[in-house]
């Protein structure tokens, strides 16, 4: 028997509901006002939004929206360091507008004839952040060589230089493979030369090509260029062997080359290039200074500007009493080779005396580790006191990154204008739980340290304004990250066919029950999408270069 309504009604079950038309009412909106929409949202918003349509997802990848997302996420938190800057969000010039392009020495994002990719940017410098990054290896020597291997990054090119296999280039992209090689013989023999050092070009790349100078054990030294056309390296100029011991460090900034040996003998040569083959004329040697004061670890390095270039080393010192602390000379000169001023400061408290002057019964002020006409000498408040003898040293202007052997780092703030030369107290980062190996500081404050033992790598980021806000950011541990590699099926480019077959991941080999207490890392570089470590198989006696892509 069939109910009425309102029997169906009363017993209770909720009335079915009435179908609304389906109306698409995104289609009818333009493309500009869906931006203007979305200019509103999250940066989770436009993720989901490119799930919604072929349209949307379009639009939601737009660069506008990606870029002004860069800037609130990463660029107004740095503005807000700024001294004298209490409420970046307030203030009306530091808002975003679409017209900009360099945001507190964020030019590098946009190059000259390209557009940028602003979604890429935010996903390479959130991984930056939260330590996210992919894992392979490239396998560069099956034993030791003597001396050890140098390596170097530049542009997303790895270089390595080595007695046995010579001077190497290799690819930090998604091949990972061999670009180029030649090898590091005595002209006309087979005998092979032994590296101590290597620079590689920092000033604006020559049209064409990437140039490296290899400095070697019999104090002589040989520039390379790499061609990018052909993909080979040819010799722009080879010095001599000399008496004055072999190169521990070099600075190369076109046309400038800054070179010291084993003795601390620091010398400054000058090129000009040959205008029919391109190749360098014999360099001119502008000054040399000696130092019986300099102890390693050290760091050379080379400024230029309209109108001077500033070289400058930095280097460890003891003191009495008070262990070690750091210290910086530079020398400016003109174009023309002629010396504006040579400078000294330290990070020492002036109470302190350094060894060497406690010996002579000298005060630091009197003394200066390179004898230089013209040198002078000024303090700067105490430093951390009862430091460590350090382990590595990386300097980029203003950025001095010091490493010790008790699993803290020393960083160092450089004031260097034309009256002044400064060295602000140190600030004494933690985080590692292991002796640190090497550390390097680039640009924008941005540094990566790695331990000696277990796979301990930290980014960190420097810049914080005031020394007092950057000491507060260091005990809360704002400054760094711990890089947590992800697992990777990439394959070593240097193996060979059949052990080419295996996983080779860092993450992968901790998994299999890999014995890290037989691997030590050394050194350490970066660029804008790669962080490259040098490791060390003690027991097998193999060299590979981990290389941690951050895209």
């Amino acid at each position: 028997m069939k109910r009425t309504r309102d029997e169906d009604d009363s017993s209770g079950r909720p009335a079915k509901l009435r179908r609304v038309p389906n109306e698409d009412r995104l289609s009818k909106l333009s493309d500009e006002l869906l931006i203007r929409i979305l200019s509103f949202g999250t940066v989770h918003t436009l993720l989901l939004c490119q799930r919604v349509s072929k349209r949307v997802s379009r639009i939601a990848v737009d660069s506008e929206l990606w870029k002004a997302a860069y800037y609130n996420q990463f660029v107004l938190p740095r503005a807000s360091r700024i001294p004298g800057i209490k409420d970046a969000a307030a203030s009306d010039h530091l808002c975003y507008y679409s017209k900009m392009s360099r945001w507190l020495d964020d030019g590098y994002l946009v190059k000259k004839g390209l557009e940028t990719n602003w979604k890429h940017q935010y996903r390479l410098r959130h991984n930056w952040s939260q330590g996210q990054c992919a894992v392979s290896e490239i396998l560069v020597a099956d034993r030791p060589p003597d001396p050890p291997l140098l390596v170097l990054m530049q542009n997303g090119l790895i270089f390595t230089a080595d007695s046995m296999s010579g001077l190497r280039v290799w690819s930090s992209k998604n091949e990972r493979g061999l670009i180029a090689f030649t090898t590091l013989t005595v002209n006309g023999t087979d005998t092979p030369r032994l590296p101590t050092s290597m620079a590689v070009d920092c000033h604006k790349e020559p049209k064409g090509q990437h140039r490296v100078v290899i400095g070697f054990e019999d104090g002589s030294f040989t520039i390379y260029a790499l061609k990018k056309d052909d993909v080979t390296f040819v010799v722009l100029f080879d010095y001599a062997p000399s008496n004055s011991g072999m190169l521990s460090a070099l600075a190369y900034a076109s046309p400038y080359l800054l070179a010291m040996t084993e003795d601390h003998l620091l010398s400054i040569y000058s090129f000009s290039e040959d205008g029919q083959d391109a190749t360098l004329n014999p360099p001119r040697l502008l000054y040399s200074l000696r130092s019986h004061t300099v102890w390693p670890p050290v760091s050379l390095s080379i400024r230029a500007t309209s109108t001077s270039m500033t070289a400058a080393i930095a280097y460890s010192i003891p003191t009495y009493l008070s262990g070690w602390t750091v210290g910086i000379q530079e020398m400016r000169l003109t174009h023309e080779g002629e010396l504006i001023e040579s400078r000294l400061a330290t990070a020492a408290d002036k109470n302190f005396q350094t060894l060497s002057g406690h010996r002579s019964g000298s005060s630091p002020s009197t003394r200066s580790p390179l004898q230089f006409p013209g040198g002078s000498l000024e303090s700067t408040p105490p430093s951390t006191p009862g430091l460590s003898k350090p382990t590595s040293m990386s300097y980029s202007h203003p950025y001095l990154l010091v490493a010790h052997p008790d699993n803290t780092l020393s960083s160092y703030l450089v004031r260097s204008t034309s009256s002044v030369l400064k060295i602000s107290p140190g600030t004494r980062l933690w985080g590692h739980t292991s002796s640190v190996s090497g550390a390097h500081v680039g640009m924008r404050g941005k540094a990566v340290s790695v331990s000696r033992l277990g796979d301990e790598l930290r980014v960190w980021d420097l810049e914080g304004g005031p020394a007092s806000s950057a000491r507060k950011r260091a005990a809360n541990g704002g400054l760094s990250v711990r890089v947590q590699p992800a697992k990777t099926t990439e394959y070593s480019s240097g193996l060979n066919d059949a052990e080419s077959r295996r996983e080779c991941g860092l993450r992968y080999a901790l998994d299999q029950g890999y014995d890290d207490s037989t691997v030590s890392r050394g050194w350490i570089g970066f660029d804008e999408q790669h962080v490259i470590v040098l490791r060390e198989n003690v027991n097998q006696g193999s060299q590979t270069l981990v290389l941690y892509d951050f895209t």
